[in-house]
């Protein structure tokens, strides 16, 4: 198994913000590392390239595991995941009126939140404290 070099991971980690792509959880806020996840699994082919790598928190990381595809939960289409280094959070996402639950806007958005479980109640209770702490949603 290669290891991702430290450039590698630190240029990963600048571009996505230091925050998880999925849930948008900042590095800062989180008490373990931000993981760099492969898009494409390793375990499917996937390689240690900058374009296969983005930052996941270890719960989205977890959940998404080896997946690439995810059900629709409104169409039952099994689609894939969202990519947070090819494709806008904005265009597939949005918050709901608490600012914590997150809610599939496009097929994949729905997918996407339904894989990797992104509205658990851990998760749920984790970000409706930081709304009201006002760290989250993030400003951008």
């Amino acid at each position: 198994m290669s290891k991702i070099s430290k450039k590698l991971d630190a240029d990963v980690r600048l571009e996505a913000k230091n925050r998880c792509g999925y849930c948008l959880g900042e590095q800062r806020y989180i008490l373990a590392w931000l993981e760099i996840e492969h898009l494409h699994p390793r375990s499917k082919g996937g390689k240690n390239v900058k374009e296969n790598l983005w930052l996941a928190c270890t719960y989205c990381n977890t959940f998404k595991a080896a997946q690439t595809h995810g059900t629709d939960t409104k169409t039952k289409r099994k689609v894939s995941l969202f990519n947070p280094r090819t494709q806008i959070w904005k265009k597939h996402f949005e918050f709901d009126s608490d600012k914590a639950t997150i809610i599939g806007k496009t097929v994949c958005g729905r997918a996407t939140i339904n894989a990797l479980n992104m509205n658990y109640d851990l998760a749920l209770g984790t970000r409706k404290y930081w709304v009201g702490v006002g760290w989250y949603p993030p400003k951008d």
